[in-house]
C-alpha cells in the first residue's frame, strides 16, 4: 500500500439518525485518530441522536432532554450531522446519496441505519389511530390527551394497541398523566414475546391494580370516528371500547425501502441481511441497528445495535470484529412495574429445567431456566421484584454455584455469597462490557493507570453509561478488584477521620457527643479541616437541635451557615424568607416588596416558589430578617444542607384537576421538615394530580395525589445529574404518608455519604428502592419508631434560626461586619496608635469564625489561619 492510499480519506455516510447511527458516529470518531474518515450522517428527524429507550421519561416531563451523548463530536470538522432530512435515492454506480431536500453526498463507504416504523394495522378509521415511536409522537400525545381534557372537562380516555414493553409503557405513561388508559393485547398474556403464562399472569395483575384496563387476547378491528374525532375502537372479540385516542405500539417494521431499491438481499421477515460483520450483500454497504437482519430476525433491542455499530466501526479501520448473536435481555422501565426477563427464558432449550416461584398474592413471579443437570443458567424471568437480575444476567451460560432456587430472591432464601464472573460474562450488554474488561480496567497496565473510581470506570469502559442497570454490579467488580489487589476500599471522611459519615453519625449519637473537640478527640485526629468540619456540624444539628453557631460550632459551619444567608460573588448576601407551598398573603408580600425598597435589594422569584432578595452586606441581615420576623416570615434555610422548600400546585382548592389538597399538604410538610440538616440540601414537590404541575418526580421527595391518595416518589433532584424520583408507595393516606417520609429521610440522613444526594444515595445501597421500601414500608430492619421518634423529636426542638438570633444580643454580634466595628466599642479592644491596627481575635472569636479590622481591612480569621 502506497503512502498516500494510507492517509486518503474515505467518506462515510451514515443513512439514519438514531441511536445505531450515533453509537457508530461516536465509535469512529473515537477510534479514527489519523482522520482517516470524513462523516456525515443523515437524521430524517428534526432532533439530534436521542434515547429511545427512555421516551417515557418524556411522556412524564416535556422538558426531559433525550439527547445522547456524547455529542462533542458534531462539532468536528471530520462528522457532520444532517437533521430535519432524509436519503430519498442511492446510486451504487456512482456511490452518490441524494436527499429530499437535494443534498448529493458522496460515498466510499455505505452504512444504512434506518430504524424501523411502528405499523398501523389496515383496518376502518386506521389514519386517525396514533403511534408511540418518536420524540415526537410522545409531544404530540401530551398535548392531545392535555387538550382532550380541557375540552370535555374530563381526562382523556386513550386505548393503547399492544402488550409488549412499549404498549405498557405508553399506557402507563398516559395513565401517570391522568389519561383512563387501557391496553389491548392479541396474546394471552401481557409481553407473551417475553413473558410465560405465569409471568405474564403476574404482570397483568399488577398493571390492572394501576388502574389500567386490560383486553386480552383480542386485537382491534375498527376504530370509531365520528365528526372526524375518535369516539371508540371495536375488537375482534365483538366488544367495543369508548375512547378518545388509540395509540398502535405493536412491533416494528424495518425501514428497507431504500435497500430494496439497491437491491440488496432482505431477510425473510424484511430488513438488510447482514452478516457477521455486519456487511450486506453489496460491496461497502452495511447494515446495523433495527434495519438489520441477522439470521433472519430484527430486534428493536438497544444491545445488539450498539454491538453492531461497534463491529462496524472495527472494520471500517481494518479490523475483524464479528456480531455473533442478539442479546434479547429486557427490563421494563414503567414506574412502580419491576419486569426483566433474558435469556431463554421461555425454555425452549431441549431438556431445559424451570424453577419457579410464584406468589400470585403479593404478585410476585420469579423463574430460572436451567439444564436439565440444574447447574447451568440459561434464562430467567422477574415479575414484581427484578432483584436478581442485573447479577445473574452476566452468569448467563455458565454453572451456578449453589442451588437454583437461593437466587430467587422472592422465596427468602438465603443467597450465595456471590459467583464469580467469568471474563467473558456481559456486565453491560447496552455497550457490549465484559467482566474482563472491566477488571482490567481497574487494574489498569504500564501504559495507563488503574481506574480506581466508579465515575472514572464508567467513563473509560462505558459499562453503566446508558440505561444503568449494570451499574450496581460495576461498583462490586470495582470493589472486588481493588481488595484483591490489597486495597480496601476507602470510606474515610477526610484525613482527620478514618470513619465515614455513616458510621460517624452513629458513633456521635452512641457516644452522645455533643462538641466538635469531643468528637475529635475520641473518634479522630488532628484539628480537622473544611471537610469534616462542616459535617460534623450537619450531625450535631441533626442529634441534638440547638442553635448552629452557639457551643463553639460557628466555626465548624461553611460561610452560608455561619451568615444564615447565601454569600453571592460580589460578597453581598441574599436572603430567602420561608414561603411554604408558595402560599403568601397580600400583606406579607408588601413586607418584602418594602424590605426590598428600603435596603436596594434585587429581586427574584426562586424556581422553588420562593422569592430571593439580593446584595444584602452581613451588618444588614438582622435588619433585614426583623422586619421580615415581625411580618410572620421565618428563615427559608436556603442557606443551608437542609430542606430547601417543598413546591405545590393549586390542588384541588382551585385546579379542576385537583383530587387532594396539594397546598395543605405541602405546607404541612415543609413546617415539619424545615431546618432538618441533612448530608445534601432537599427539596419536596407536591401534586394535586398526576398532570404533575409541582415536578414532584423531579425531588427528592415527591407527593403526588391520586383518587385513593398520595402516592411516594423518592430520589429524584435536578442539577449536574439530574434523576426522576421511583414510586416507593401507593395511595397513601396523610399520617402513613408522613411516617414513611419520616423514616426514608432519617434512614438518609443516619447512612448517605458526605454531599451526597438521596439519587445517588439509593444508587449506591444494596437493592436500590427495593431495600428502601423494605426499611421505610416494611420495616424490615425494625428502625421504624427511632426514625420517626428522631424526627419527631426535631420538629418539638425545632426554632427558626433568624428569630433566635435576634433575640440574643451576643448572638447578633456575629453579624457585626467585624468584631471591632466602628459605632461598637469593645473596651477589651487594645488600641496600638503608631501602626493604626487593633489586637487579633481572641480564641472565641476564632471559634465562631468572625472577622477582626486591622488597618481598615477585612480578614476573615479562621482557626488562627489569615
Amino acid at each position: 500500500m502506497t503512502e498516500t492510499s494510507r492517509t486518503a480519506v474515505r467518506d462515510v455516510v451514515i443513512v439514519g439518525g438514531g441511536p445505531a447511527a450515533h453509537r457508530l458516529a461516536d465509535s469512529l470518531h473515537a477510534r479514527d485518530d489519523d482522520r482517516t474518515l470524513r462523516i456525515t450522517v443523515v437524521g430524517e428527524e428534526r432532533h439530534a441522536p436521542y434515547d429511545r429507550v427512555a421516551l417515557s421519561t418524556r411522556l412524564a416531563d416535556a422538558a426531559t432532554d433525550l439527547t445522547l451523548e456524547p455529542s462533542g463530536m458534531w462539532d468536528d470538522g471530520h462528522v457532520e450531522l444532517v437533521v430535519g432530512d432524509r436519503v430519498a435515492a442511492i446510486d451504487a454506480a456512482t456511490r452518490t446519496a441524494t436527499t429530499a431536500n437535494g443534498l448529493a453526498l458522496h460515498w466510499d463507504e455505505l452504512v444504512l441505519a434506518t430504524g424501523s416504523s411502528a405499523p398501523v394495522p389496515d383496518i376502518p378509521g386506521a389514519e386517525h389511530a396514533r403511534v408511540y415511536r418518536t420524540v415526537d409522537d410522545v409531544d404530540a400525545l401530551v398535548a392531545e390527551t392535555g387538550a382532550i381534557a380541557g375540552r370535555l372537562g374530563r381526562p382523556a380516555r386513550v386505548v393503547v394497541a399492544g402488550g409488549g414493553l412499549l404498549g405498557l409503557e405508553a399506557a402507563g405513561g398516559l395513565a401517570a398523566l391522568g389519561a383512563h388508559a387501557a391496553i389491548v393485547h392479541s396474546g394471552g398474556w401481557l409481553m407473551s414475546a417475553q413473558l410465560d403464562e405465569g409471568a405474564g399472569r403476574a404482570l397483568g395483575r399488577i398493571i390492572a391494580g394501576q388502574g389500567i384496563g386490560l383486553h386480552l387476547g383480542t386485537r382491534p378491528s375498527a376504530v370509531v370516528v365520528e365528526g372526524g374525532a375518535v369516539v371508540g375502537v371495536e375488537l375482534s372479540n365483538g366488544r367495543r371500547i369508548d375512547c378518545d385516542v388509540i395509540v398502535f405500539a405493536i412491533g416494528i417494521t424495518p425501514r428497507d425501502e431504500l435497500a430494496r431499491d439497491l437491491g440488496l438481499d432482505l431477510g425473510p421477515r424484511g430488513g438488510v441481511a447482514i452478516d457477521t460483520s455486519c456487511a450486506a450483500s453489496a460491496p461497502n454497504v452495511w447494515a446495523i441497528g433495527e434495519v438489520a437482519s441477522f439470521e433472519g430476525r430484527c430486534t428493536g433491542l438497544v444491545a445488539p445495535a450498539n454491538a453492531m455499530a461497534e463491529v462496524v466501526a472495527d472494520r471500517l479501520l481494518g479490523g475483524s470484529a464479528e456480531f455473533t448473536t442478539v442479546d434479547d435481555a429486557t427490563k421494563l422501565k414503567l414506574s412502580g412495574v419491576d419486569v426483566a426477563s433474558f435469556g431463554d427464558a421461555l425454555a425452549r432449550t431441549e431438556h431445559a429445567l424451570e424453577i419457579v416461584y410464584a406468589d400470585p398474592a403479593r404478585g410476585l413471579y420469579q423463574k430460572l431456566v436451567m439444564t436439565g443437570d440444574a447447574k447451568t443458567l440459561l434464562g430467567g424471568v422477574f415479575v414484581g421484584d427484578a432483584a436478581p437480575y442485573s447479577s445473574l444476567r452476566p452468569l448467563l451460560g455458565t454453572e451456578l454455584s449453589s442451588e437454583p432456587a437461593a437466587y430467587l430472591s422472592a422465596a427468602g432464601v438465603e443467597p450465595p455469597a456471590g459467583d464469580e464472573l467469568p471474563a467473558g460474562a456481559l456486565v453491560c450488554a447496552c455497550n457490549n462490557v465484559t467482566a474482563g474488561a472491566i477488571r482490567a480496567a481497574v487494574t489498569g497496565d504500564e501504559h495507563a493507570p488503574g481506574c480506581t473510581e466508579l465515575g472514572e470506570l464508567k467513563t473509560c469502559t462505558r459499562a453503566g453509561t446508558q440505561c444503568g442497570s449494570c451499574v450496581p454490579l460495576v461498583k462490586k467488580l470495582l470493589e472486588s478488584e481493588l481488595v484483591k489487589a490489597g486495597v480496601t476500599p476507602s470510606r474515610a471522611l477526610c484525613e482527620h477521620f478514618e470513619l465515614g459519615r455513616q458510621e460517624l453519625f452513629e458513633s456521635i449519637r452512641v457516644l452522645e457527643l455533643t462538641s466538635f473537640d469531643e468528637i475529635i478527640a475520641r473518634l479522630g485526629t488532628g484539628r480537622g479541616c473544611d471537610v469534616c468540619k462542616p459535617v460534623v456540624a450537619s450531625i450535631l444539628a441533626t442529634q441534638h437541635g440547638s442553635y448552629i453557631l452557639d457551643g463553639g460550632r460557628g466555626g465548624l459551619q461553611d460561610t452560608n451557615d455561619r451568615a444564615m444567608a447565601n454569600m453571592q460573588k460580589d460578597g453581598t448576601y441574599s436572603v430567602v424568607p420561608r414561603i411554604p407551598a408558595g402560599e403568601v398573603t397580600p400583606e406579607k408580600l408588601a413586607v418584602i416588596a418594602q424590605v426590598a425598597m428600603e435596603f436596594g435589594l434585587y429581586t427574584k422569584i426562586t424556581g422553588g416558589q420562593r422569592i430571593d432578595l439580593f446584595g444584602a452586606r452581613l451588618d444588614q441581615l438582622p435588619d433585614i430578617w426583623r422586619r421580615l420576623v415581625d411580618a410572620g416570615f421565618e428563615s427559608g434555610q436556603a442557606y443551608g444542607k437542609a430542606l430547601r422548600n417543598v413546591k405545590s400546585c393549586v390542588g384541588s382548592t382551585w385546579c379542576r384537576y385537583g383530587v387532594q389538597d396539594s397546598v395543605a399538604m405541602a405546607v404541612r410538610l415543609e413546617l415539619r421538615y424545615r431546618g432538618l440538616r441533612s448530608p445534601h440540601k432537599l427539596k419536596f414537590g407536591v401534586s394535586g394530580c398526576a398532570r404533575e404541575c409541582a415536578e414532584a418526580r423531579g425531588k427528592d421527595v415527591g407527593v403526588i395525589a391520586t383518587d385513593a391518595g398520595w402516592n411516594l416518589h423518592v430520589g429524584g433532584n435536578g442539577g449536574f445529574q439530574p434523576a426522576h424520583a421511583q414510586l416507593l408507595a401507593s395511595d397513601l393516606d396523610d399520617e402513613t404518608l408522613i411516617r414513611y417520609i419520616d423514616r426514608y429521610l432519617m434512614y438518609y440522613i443516619r447512612t448517605a455519604d458526605r454531599l451526597q444526594r438521596t439519587a445517588r444515595w439509593m444508587e449506591d445501597l444494596e437493592g436500590g428502592v427495593d431495600h428502601v421500601r423494605e426499611v421505610v414500608v416494611e420495616d424490615s430492619l425494625g428502625l421504624a419508631a427511632e426514625l420517626e421518634a428522631a424526627v419527631a423529636a426535631h420538629v418539638d426542638h425545632y426554632e427558626d434560626e433568624w428569630a433566635a438570633t435576634l433575640a440574643d444580643p451576643e448572638r447578633l454580634r456575629r453579624f457585626r461586619s467585624f468584631v471591632n466595628a466602628p459605632g461598637t466599642p469593645d473596651p477589651s479592644i487594645a488600641r496600638v496608635a503608631e501602626r493604626e491596627q487593633f489586637r487579633p481575635a481572641t480564641p472565641e472569636e476564632r471559634a465562631d469564625g468572625r472577622a477582626v479590622l486591622i488597618a481598615g481591612s477585612s480578614i476573615p480569621v479562621r482557626d488562627g489561619v489569615r
